[in-house]
């Protein structure tokens, strides 16, 4: 009795000592990962704390001061000088349609490449996911010239063609996208039984049935999920709109800023009002949508 009572005390500082470098990692990841959050937080309480100070108290004390009041004249200036509400309404028009375009393509191509075994549905999927590896610069010239020589009716296209319409940033958004989402929902739908389908087959259902009734109502979380990722993708995107669109009044709200930079003189008090302005319905939707933002972080990587 006295021999087990010594080996357990003597086997409780053993266990002490191998719980404590497992705490001791278990902190200096948390201090690690705080001070990650703090480093990404900066630039956005930054902005924040210069949106809410006029110019003026700037200019006396400084921007790295405390100095001054603290109001939301700049957002109300920047929200009526940037024109907004009519590049918000732009920014709906684009991606709306876009990632509706992007959900519903790379699903079919998903669909196809998981759930059916023929010769080139591999390569099919390597090329589809090899197209995300381009830098965009690289196609702007020759997407330029190949939007500009498809030739439409002026009653569609006040310029003729493809450019200084919503449907060019549109089609290019969906295309570039299309790959990512492809990738992901294949995994996904690789892990739905495949007894499922064959059961459907059997019964008589055809192909399109299997897809929109079985395979669809299943992948909701992984719909959910890219559906949220991509609409902060595409509402984000500055390059393509950019390039495509001359007309003012048809740009999405990420190049609404430049309404609010000066020929000579920038105030970037009313810049950083802008570009809070610019965030708050990202801001909204990630809220509302956080579990599939955080389910899309990690979607797919353990299925295959």
């Amino acid at each position: 009795m006295t021999t087990t009572l010594d080996s357990q005390q003597s086997a409780a500082p053993k266990r002490e000592a191998g719980r404590r470098p497992g705490r001791k990692r278990h902190y200096r990841t948390h201090i690690v990962l705080s001070l990650m959050a703090v480093i990404w937080l900066v630039p956005l309480v930054w902005t924040m704390f210069t949106a809410l100070r006029p110019k003026a108290d700037t200019d006396k004390f400084g921007y790295f001061s405390l100095g001054g009041s603290f109001n939301f004249d700049n957002f109300v200036t920047a929200w009526n000088q940037g024109g907004f509400a009519t590049y918000f309404l732009n920014s709906v028009i684009i991606t709306v349609p876009a990632v509706m375009l992007t959900l519903l393509f790379s699903s079919l191509m998903a669909f196809a490449v998981s759930r059916f075994s023929w010769k080139f549905n591999v390569t099919l999927l390597i090329m589809f996911t090899a197209g995300n590896l381009l830098p965009p610069q690289v196609l702007a010239a020759p997407l330029f010239q190949m939007f500009k020589q498809f030739t439409l009716p002026y009653a569609l296209s006040d310029s003729g063609n493809l450019l200084n319409t919503y449907v060019s940033v549109i089609a290019v958004d969906t295309a570039f996208q299309i790959g990512f989402c492809t990738f992901v929902l294949s995994n996904y739908m690789k892990a739905l039984p495949q007894e499922l389908t064959e059961a459907a087959f059997i019964d008589g259902a055809g192909v399109w049935r299997q897809y929109w009734s079985i395979v669809i109502p299943l992948s909701r979380p992984a719909l959910a999920a890219l559906g949220t990722l991509e609409t902060i993708f595409i509402y984000n995107d500055f390059f393509w709109p950019l390039l495509f669109i001359q007309s003012g009044n048809r740009l999405p709200v990420t190049t609404a800023i430049n309404n609010l930079q000066g020929q000579f003189l920038s105030n970037y008090n009313l810049l950083a009002a802008g570009a809070a302005i610019t965030i708050i319905p990202m801001l909204i939707i990630y809220f509302l949508l956080q579990r599939q933002f955080v389910a899309g972080l990690t979607l797919g990587a353990s299925k295959g």
